[in-house]
């Protein structure tokens, strides 16, 4: 650390938050570019193919990538999973709260008219999938938010709100799970409007379904994934039956994704799509192979499960797998219909700009906030109304 002129204390430059600024003033240019002469400047979006990158990646990933919020909330409060898991309750707050966030900015940017998004909150059409997923996206971030604010009552010793949150504690949870099943589901919903525009190794019934599933799964898998940037930054560590338990929790959802996922085709005849000799085919088996097969390989063999590389690495798999379905599902399966589409540099900047801000603001945040466990002091129990802390 250096002191500046008033004494305080000034980071020190490294690589990566020298990238970090750049990602940022470049963002920033984009952002100007974007909201004074319309998308057009900024993207390769065209009437025939109206979503891309900041959909495909942006949106559908981001929802997806943050679902750990409710899998471990629920696997906790509601399934009483034990003790173990409550150590993870916070971080995987932080991380869908943060990614809900910047859901939200991401569609600030892919909006043609972006001052409108709060019509949805007036104009009323209960029959519109947008409309639901709109609704559920705005009251699941307000959940997280009341969710994560015991975090920041406990940080300023603020008895009153704490002991009021923790009362409405399985409230909350209650109320995420069912948000986020409603609209991790209608999410996929959206694409079932064009089945005859998608590619058969994608357009399914059974979106809705599929999607739900795979968010649970890639929720579990970004939890060991956090786990161990996490020891890599902070030094905190994870006991690693908690991150065993949840290799498990990926075999057993993955398990039934596939079953769920190839029985679907084996009975609408579109199975045989995926032997064809085509480019689709190949990113069909790559989407599955990393967002299933592997993990499970990896945490099947008991070698590698209590291994924390290897957790890692599956946990990778998954994530990767996973952001290639919803790419293939949002711009691979309708090139055939609506023409190549490739992002612009600036596509690419503003979504890599949204991520490195994720990362950077959870590092603030962890470093500044109660996230992690710790030993409790009788002041702070005294505090939390006689409560542990992460119960």
């Amino acid at each position: 650390m250096k002191l500046n002129a008033l004494g305080s204390r000034l980071p020190r430059l490294t690589f990566w938050r020298g990238l970090l600024f750049a990602l940022w003033i470049l963002g920033a240019y984009v952002a100007v570019i974007r909201f004074t002469k319309g998308l057009g400047a900024v993207t390769n979006l065209r009437d025939d193919f109206p979503w891309g990158l900041w959909i495909g990646f942006d949106v559908l990933c981001g929802v997806a990538l943050a679902a750990g919020g409710f899998t471990v909330a629920a696997l906790v409060y509601i399934f009483d999973a034990g003790k173990k898991y409550h150590a993870i309750v916070r971080p995987t707050i932080l991380t869908a709260f943060l990614g809900y966030l910047l859901v939200i900015v991401a569609l600030l940017f892919d909006l043609g008219r972006p001052w409108n998004i709060w019509h949805p909150i007036i104009m009323w059409n209960p029959h519109s999938v947008m409309f639901e997923v709109g609704w559920c996206v705005m009251l699941y971030t307000a959940v997280l938010a009341l969710e994560f604010s015991p975090v920041v009552f406990e940080k300023f010793r603020w008895r009153w709100p704490l002991r009021v949150m923790r009362s409405l504690t399985i409230v909350l949870v209650v109320a995420g799970v069912l948000l986020s099943t409603l609209h991790q589901s209608s999410l996929g919903s959206l694409y079932l409007i064009v089945p005859q525009k998608m590619h058969p190794l994608w357009y399914s019934p059974l979106l809705p379904l599929l999607f739900f599933i795979s968010a649970v799964g890639v929720g579990l898998a970004m939890t060991i994934f956090e786990s161990f940037l996490s020891h890599r930054a902070f030094r905190k560590e994870l006991e690693l039956d908690v991150l065993t338990g949840l290799a498990r929790g990926v075999i057993l959802v993955e398990v039934i994704y596939l079953t769920v996922r190839f029985l679907d085709m084996a009975g609408r005849g579109t199975l045989s799509f995926a032997f064809h000799p085509t480019r689709e085919a190949g990113l069909f088996w790559a989407e599955i192979f990393l967002m299933s097969v592997v993990p499970i390989v990896i945490y099947s063999v008991p070698k590698f499960v209590v291994h924390r590389t290897w957790l890692f690495w599956g946990a990778v798999s998954t994530v990767v797998g996973l952001v290639m379905n919803r790419l293939n599902v949002s711009i691979t399966s309708l090139e055939g219909w609506g023409g190549a589409y490739f992002p612009k540099w600036q596509e690419i900047v503003v979504t890599a700009a949204l991520v490195a801000t994720g990362f950077a603001v959870f590092e603030w945040v962890a470093r500044n906030f109660p996230i992690f466990p710790r030993e409790e002091t009788a002041e702070e129990a005294a505090l939390a109304g006689e409560k542990p802390a992460y119960a």
